[in-house]
């Protein structure tokens, strides 16, 4: 039986989309620098079976144990939005109450810290309980952290009513933004069914989170001076730790089972167009064929990540039209391509993970959003940081999609523009990563927090 007396720290995922895996990544780089610290890992079967199913892994301070994800028996899907994630949310925190229980009596050490993702805003009450610090993970960008944290005063301001013909509306009373359109506010802060658990959810969260011990972040305090100025204000400890694609890349990153190095290999320098929609969103078919005629119409090389059963809804014969110039495929290593020479512009959801590891590639972004953050990452790509453009209309149509390709690849001034400007954030990325950079610091006054 271990020491009592030596750290113990229970973590709890959120095993939903990339969250848990992104979590995990941090927790390892935590044990790894801290081999005496036991680090009790939660998640649902399912989420701990996909991260955990490498073998011979190094972290054997890492434990998973599983948490129930509330699905009853024999329950059937009706196909409802977040049916899964409301389920879960009902059954999480005793569930995860009981495992913190559980695994302090089997490694006969108490729990010392609860690190947890900010999403689980009841963590903090957990936290509370057993009278450890609360650290809550952030996966995302400053930007929708802030608004989270801001949605009572949005709300009061902007009023709950009538907003359906404001969405062009530019706020200017938001800290930390010197402006924003309304219509780029993250999803369950005026729009979306605000009182479903999970828009519920993240406004306990944005109430809560500045009680925290720390909360650490996945980007670099370089890439939102002004957010982080404010947010700072408003947070005990605020710590910067990623982009987490250079810290802590997921073991799966290498594998290139479909060949898209090579093909690259033979595609002319910033030429090729990156197509890829993240884990949860793909867009309707009707968007699929513009973005497909599109690309063939412009004559511009693409490498696609579009799984097998979309295929059908692309126009016929594209695939065999296009054999020479593109290549379709089920699964890409990301975070190699991107950072492959013959990548010209990624074309993306605007998902957080997306963003960041395009700035840290040096790659011009094309944003079509779908929901969560995806809109107000996009405002930040666009308007803020200028590295890249949204798809005219919020949609993919054949014209809108082609004149972003032509302003980001074809087009000297503006094409020249965003890629200068992309490269001082992945310069000043890879800078805050190295080892005194800001990220390396924060990450050192996590570790802190953690183990004291």
């Amino acid at each position: 039986m271990g020491s009592s007396a030596e750290p113990h720290v229970g973590v709890l995922a959120f095993p939903f989309a990339t969250h848990a895996g992104l979590l995990l990544g941090l927790v390892r780089r935590l044990a790894a620098a801290a081999p005496n610290v036991n680090f009790s890992f939660y998640s649902t079967a399912a989420s701990n079976r996909s991260l955990f199913s490498y073998p011979n892994s190094p972290y054997s301070n890492v434990i998973p144990y599983d948490v129930s994800d509330g699905v009853p028996e024999g329950y059937v899907f009706s196909g409802k939005p977040q049916e899964d994630i409301n389920l879960f949310l009902t059954v999480a925190s005793d569930e995860f109450k009981r495992g913190l229980e559980k695994a302090a009596v089997d490694s006969g050490r108490k729990i010392t810290c609860l690190v947890a993702d900010a999403f689980l805003w009841f963590s903090g009450d957990l936290a509370e309980q057993i009278r450890v610090p609360w650290v809550p993970l952030w996966t995302s960008g400053a930007c929708s952290l802030s608004i989270h944290v801001y949605t009572d005063l949005i709300r009061q301001t902007v009023g709950l009513g009538g907003i359906e013909g404001r969405m062009d509306e530019i706020l200017t009373f938001i800290p930390g933004f010197s402006e924003l359109r309304l219509g780029d506010l993250p999803g369950g802060v005026l729009f979306g069914n605000l009182e479903s658990p999970f828009s519920i959810m993240l406004h306990k969260m944005g109430q809560t989170l500045p009680r925290a011990a720390a909360v650490p972040i996945n980007s670099f305090e370089e890439l939102d001076p002004d957010l982080m100025k404010d947010i700072k204000s408003k947070f005990k400890k605020i710590l910067n730790v990623g982009p987490f694609n250079l810290t802590s890349p997921p073991p799966s990153s290498n594998s290139d089972e479909h060949g898209c190095i090579p093909w690259l290999d033979n595609q002319n320098p910033k030429s090729v167009a990156y197509i890829a929609f993240g884990t949860v969103a793909t867009p309707p078919p009707n968007e699929l064929v513009s973005l497909a005629e599109a690309l063939e119409e412009s004559g511009t090389p693409f490498l696609w990540s579009l799984k097998d059963n979309f295929k059908n809804h692309l126009p016929k014969g594209f695939l065999e039209r296009n054999s020479k110039s593109g290549k379709i495929v089920a699964w890409a290593p990301q975070i190699q391509v991107l950072s492959h020479d013959a990548v010209g512009v990624v074309i993306t959801h605007g998902g957080w993970n997306s963003v960041v590891e395009s700035i840290a590639a040096g790659v011009p972004v094309i944003c079509r959003p779908f929901f969560g953050d995806h809109h107000i990452n996009t405002w930040m790509v666009e308007n803020v940081w200028k590295i890249g453009v949204r798809i005219e209309g919020g949609v993919f149509t054949r014209t809108g999609t082609m004149n972003a390709l032509e302003q980001v690849l074809l087009s000297q001034e503006k094409g020249k523009k965003l890629k200068e400007q992309i490269t001082v954030f992945k310069e000043l990325a890879l800078k805050a990563v190295g080892p005194n950079g800001s990220s390396t610091q924060n990450f050192k006054r996590l570790l802190e927090v953690i183990t004291t």
